[in-house]
């Protein structure tokens, strides 16, 4: 048998974190399991696991992550270092850093969106969509 303090490490993460429906939590969470949210969190989530959002979740804050499937609310940071699932019924505001993306028909997604490998202080290169032309009227011939 092991003691707490003996146990082997493979014992870490291995049960996902879980905030149920119909539970506030105002605060910041470090983890290094899978947390799925079907509750309201306020605060910032750090995690070496998946950040699971359900469809009546909500969290309005900072999250860092590995990877990320959202069905409810998120509004403020997101930082994803692998693939960023969103589901139909997901609504995103705030500013998206990830590796991947993938967005099902449906969902909304007003953000300010970076692509590329870790998180903006890790990552030399950001890519941006920008247009040369401003406010330039089409032109008929």
């Amino acid at each position: 048998m092991f003691s707490d303090k003996q146990k082997p490490m493979e014992s870490f993460g291995s049960q996902p974190n879980r905030i149920e429906k119909n539970t506030v939590i105002k605060g910041d969470i470090t983890s290094q399991a899978d947390f799925r949210i079907d509750g309201k969190l306020e605060g910032n989530v750090k995690t070496s696991g998946k950040v699971v959002i359900g469809k009546d979740g909500l969290i309005k804050g900072k999250v860092e992550c590995v990877n990320a499937d959202i069905e409810g609310n998120f509004n403020g940071e997101l930082y994803v270092s692998e693939l960023l699932a969103l589901k139909s019924s997901a609504k995103i505001e705030g500013t998206v850093n990830v590796a991947k993306l993938a967005v099902e028909p449906g969902a909304t997604f007003n953000a300010s969106c970076t692509m590329g490998k870790g998180t903006p202080a890790s990552s030399g290169a950001t890519h941006k969509l920008q247009s040369n032309k401003v406010n330039e009227p089409a032109k008929v011939s």
